[in-house]
Order: structure tokens, then C-alpha cells, then sequence
């Protein structure tokens, strides 16, 4: 993913995990994650580096993927997808909170707020949102069209907390998602 000649933003590293034993068992394909990553071709002009994931709903290869990503590779943004709900071997969010320094409880709030609007279980989803050093961490639902309802009013608030983590400057498509900043935190 490259950016575009008129942008003003510095080069990201996105990760991508999607959580799912069937999936990364090769019984069915993704469709998480490229709904990630079809958002991120659409919505960022910065040019970005994307490095994708897909494993199984378990408690230790969650958390081990989200370090890798974050502290050996040096992902400014990890997003997650899949692992969010009630069952027994849905634990992507207690292997987000296990890594995560410090928790920012208005991803899962807003998440389910915006789910509310099309389905009465989003009351069922456990997302959740933090920082591990400089990196965001959030998981998304796991349905392509539920990441699609979320991911550019969850987005709007990613590149200014990027900034504040001290990370790149992410340029945004404001056609798609019109990212938000405090205008003495804008470049243009």
C-alpha cells in the first residue's frame, strides 16, 4: 500500500490479526481481515506497511502475535478481528487487556453504541481498545459487514492518537473517513 503524491503523512506499519480456529485451520477464508485491509487501501493516503496475521482462538498465540506485532516488528496500529463474543474460546480481548499498559475503555463503548444501530446482540461483544508503548491495539467484531458499520467511525480517532503516542503522521481520504484532529495537531 502506497500513499498518494498530495499526501502529508509519514510511513505506517498496520497490523492485522484475524482470530479464528476454523480459518487459520484453512476450513473457510478470511473474510475479516481483507475487510481490514480493503478499508485501510480505501481510507489512507500515507503509505502504510501491512502485515497480516490469521490464528487460532487461543488465549497465548493471541497474545504472543499482538507482542510480536507491536515490540519485535513495531506496528504503530494493530487491529484485530474475530474472538469478541460470549463463547468459551472467544479470548481476543483478555489477550488485549493482558498486554496492553493502559486500557481505553471509548473503543468498545463506541463499537457497541454504532452496533447497537443494526443488531440487538451487540450487547453480547467484548471489544477493546489500548496502548502496549507506542502501539494502538483494538479488536473489531469478526463479520465483514459488522467491521464495515464500525471501522471508519471507530478510525476517526486513530491517527491523532497515534500522534499522541508519538507514532507517524497518518493522512486520511476524507471522502471515507474523515479522521479527526485538533486543528494545532494538523499538518495541513
Amino acid at each position: 500500500m502506497s500513499g498518494s503524491k498530495d499526501t502529508c503523512g509519514d510511513k505506517a506499519t498496520l497490523g492485522i490479526i484475524t482470530v479464528s480456529d476454523r480459518a487459520s485451520n484453512g476450513e473457510y477464508f478470511d473474510e475479516g481481515g481483507p475487510a481490514i485491509l480493503q478499508f485501510f487501501n480505501q481510507a489512507l493516503t500515507s503509505p502504510a506497511e501491512v502485515i497480516y496475521r490469521c490464528i487460532p482462538d487461543d488465549l497465548s498465540i493471541i497474545k504472543q502475535t499482538l507482542v510480536e506485532l507491536s515490540d519485535d516488528i513495531g506496528c504503530d496500529v494493530i487491529v484485530t478481528t474475530g474472538g469478541t463474543g460470549p463463547a468459551k474460546r472467544d479470548v481476543t480481548p483478555e489477550a488485549t487487556i493482558a498486554v496492553c499498559e493502559r486500557i481505553l475503555d471509548g473503543f468498545g463503548e463506541q463499537m457497541r453504541y454504532i452496533s447497537l444501530e443494526y443488531v440487538p446482540t451487540a450487547i453480547l461483544s467484548r471489544q477493546v481498545g489500548g496502548t502496549r508503548g507506542n502501539c494502538l491495539i483494538f479488536n473489531l467484531p469478526g463479520r465483514p459487514k459488522a467491521i464495515r458499520e464500525t471501522i471508519d467511525k471507530i478510525w476517526q480517532a486513530v491517527p491523532y492518537c497515534i500522534d499522541l503516542l508519538d507514532g507517524p503522521y497518518i493522512d486520511m481520504n476524507d471522502e471515507v473517513c474523515n479522521a479527526f484532529r485538533p486543528k494545532d495537531a494538523r499538518r495541513r
